[in-house]
């Protein structure tokens, strides 16, 4: 029988579809959370006791939060403020940007806000494939205490060949993604429905009111448990930051009516357990296993942390693209390692960097429990972010009345905040980590930014303006030579330094020049129709601006063959690209602090070059030097 709606079966399908895809990609983080969450709030360090209202009180918590932060506040409030498509935290400090008139003195603290919270990020995903593996190869002291020396080696071991494989792509292996993933929540959700049955009495814990009582029985320890309680949180923000990947509804549909169900499942499951054996609060999730399923379970473990780690890895990538394209960071080579999917792609320094960075951290903590501590401090920090910068997108994008924004905000910022008060004990047991990474990450994007900023100044200064040079060669005309010669500039109205030198060293100048000028719009993708912008000047002169969005790949030879000059399409093999290598010297001039000025330096001549960064053939690029002093 056929459907009343055709479009609407299909709708159904790729919904479907997406919805599976988005379960392996998206929920990896979140999803393993239960291996850790309610096993560090009952961690004796921390003096709360396994009694029967305890733990309905903690299963309150995690059942109110997540209901309340992730579902709430990210899966239907914050993934309507969306770039075109795209989320994250680079999609709302470009979405700032764009609300924000460039006179408001609310403009520069927000870019700066924005920016930290990009910045803990990188800290976060140093964190999270640590504590992910290492918690779950930690299965195998449950089976037996002889397996104890071998855990740290077997995590470094699997998080080692992740990294590894980075280079090849993971494509191929990306397939099963969502058909473990799929396993790993059935399994929780079977898990948990198995214990619950044995103690049905531990679905009271959905009150509200255990939380209160839990708070007002405990006072200062059961705030300072939501510390171990956020954890059961970590991931919620890749739901907004995927949703260019898979779209909103997938994502909506596969958490309410799956990922949401079993996790909760799992966790009252292992409240149930808790009630019935307090002494499994070593490790709830594995002791609600019998002997038989505990190896299988291990090894599932292991391989949906290694899909969530995937996850923070395959964003930390993306997060850094974003930001070079807007200007924040250096370019840095990045390789696609997909023909199909250019959102497949590896940056080698990057890579490395969160391995050594990994590789340190579980060295130096030893454990998941001593992780926990460093963990959740970054999170909660960059959820209160968001809580700022969505809401002044949404008061700018839908003209929201203020007492509505601000009555918003100070709900879901007052959660926040809580969770972040509590994770700030955190900070002298480990969670210096994370905020000493996210504050030199911070120190590197904003340096490069102002850096940026100074060399464009400096150079202004220094430029002939472009117009009366142009006057000055029909007056007295140079000899032309055929071909087309292009020059990257990032002054339009000013000559570049390339043909400056060109001229004077060589004499001539090409029939057809173009002064090409590269933009970067504070969107995710620039329509083919408006990539490039030619205007004619006199002379067989030509302004060309191409623009680019921040998950666009710029490649200028692509950009440049779709347009004519003089009804001639570009020619490749006729064009030489002329490129200004600047010399950059730090000095006392106002401007940054002198060390800023030597990092900014040493970032800009370790930085990729722009033949690579823009795909132009090497063979075509001719680089003349130039001193600039900052």
């Amino acid at each position: 029988m056929q459907p009343a709606n055709p479009n609407e079966a299909v709708h159904k399908q790729s919904l479907a579809a997406l919805s599976i895809a988005a379960i392996g990609v998206v929920y990896g983080d979140i999803g393993t959370s239960p291996l850790y969450t309610l096993k560090e709030v009952f961690n004796p360090a921390h003096g709360i006791s396994t009694s029967h209202e305890n733990v309905l009180g903690v299963l309150s918590l995690v059942f109110w939060s997540l209901l309340i932060v992730v579902s709430l506040k990210y899966v239907v409030f914050i993934m309507r403020a969306d770039n075109k498509g795209e989320g994250g935290i680079m999609a709302l400090i470009a979405l700032m940007q764009r609300v924000v008139s460039t006179d408001s003195k609310l403009r520069w603290p927000l870019l700066m806000l924005g920016l930290f919270g990009g910045s803990l990020f990188f800290g976060d995903g140093l964190i999270t494939p640590a504590i992910s593996v290492l918690s779950a190869v930690e299965g195998l002291e449950i089976a037996t205490p002889a397996f104890k020396p071998f855990v740290i080696p077997i995590a470094l071991g699997v998080l080692g060949g992740l990294f590894f494989i980075q280079r090849k792509g993971t494509a191929t292996v990306g397939i099963l993604f969502g058909p473990i993933m799929i396993g790993w929540f059935l399994t929780l959700g079977i898990m948990g429905v198995i214990k619950i049955f044995q103690y049905p009495a531990v679905l009271q814990a959905l009150n509200p009111m255990y939380a209160a009582n839990f708070f007002i029985e405990h006072k200062m320890h059961g705030f300072l448990a939501l510390g171990a309680v956020v954890l059961a949180l970590t991931g919620a923000e890749a739901l907004y930051a995927d949703m260019g990947h898979f779209g909103k509804h997938p994502i909506r549909a596969a958490w309410f009516l799956f990922v949401l169900p079993t996790l909760l499942l799992n966790y009252f499951g292992q409240g149930a357990l808790l009630i019935q054996d307090p002494a499994s609060a070593a490790n709830p999730f594995y002791n609600m296993l019998p002997d038989w399923a505990l190896y299988p379970m291990v090894g599932l473990a292991t391989l949906a942390t290694v899909i969530a780690s995937q996850a923070v890895i395959s964003g930390v990538f993306s997060v850094t693209r974003q930001a070079t394209q807007l200007g924040f960071m250096p370019r840095m080579d990045i390789v696609h390692t997909s023909a199909r999917e250019i959102g497949q792609i590896y940056v080698p320094v990057m890579n490395w960097a969160m391995l050594i960075g990994i590789v340190a951290l579980i060295l130096g903590f030893q454990s998941s429990s001593n992780l926990a501590s460093a963990y959740g401090i970054a999170v909660t920090g960059t959820m209160a972010i968001d809580t700022i910068l969505a809401f002044v997108v949404v008061r700018g994008m839908w003209k929201w009345s203020w007492a509505v924004t601000l009555t918003g905000m100070l709900f879901f910022l007052s959660i926040d905040l809580a969770f972040f008060s509590a994770n700030s004990i955190k900070i002298l047991q480990g969670g210096w980590f994370p905020l000493a990474i996210g504050l030199l990450v911070f120190t590197l994007m904003t340096t490069w930014k102002r850096g940026k900023e100074i060399l464009a100044e400096r150079q202004a200064s220094a430029s002939i303006a472009l117009l009366p040079f142009l006057r000055g060669i029909l007056d007295h005309p140079p000899i032309r030579v055929p071909g087309t010669a292009v020059f990257l500039t990032t002054n339009p109205d000013g000559v570049p330094h390339a043909m400056l030198h060109n001229l004077v060293h060589n004499k001539v100048i090409h029939e057809t020049v173009m002064l090409l000028t590269v933009k970067v719009k504070d969107e995710p993708w620039v329509p083919e129709t408006e990539r490039v912008i030619v205007e004619s000047l006199k002379n067989e002169f030509y302004r060309v601006t191409i623009y680019y969005g921040f998950k666009d790949e710029p490649d200028i030879p692509l950009a440049l063959s779709r347009i004519k000059i003089k009804g001639n399409e570009f020619n490749l093999l006729e064009t030489s690209f002329f490129l200004s290598r600047e010399t950059l010297i730090a000095t006392k001039v106002p401007g940054m602090a002198i060390w800023r000025e030597k990092l900014f330096v040493s970032m800009a001549r370790n930085g990729s070059s722009a033949t690579a960064f823009f795909h132009i053939p090497t063979n075509r690029v001719i680089e003349l030097g130039t001193q600039v002093e900052l």
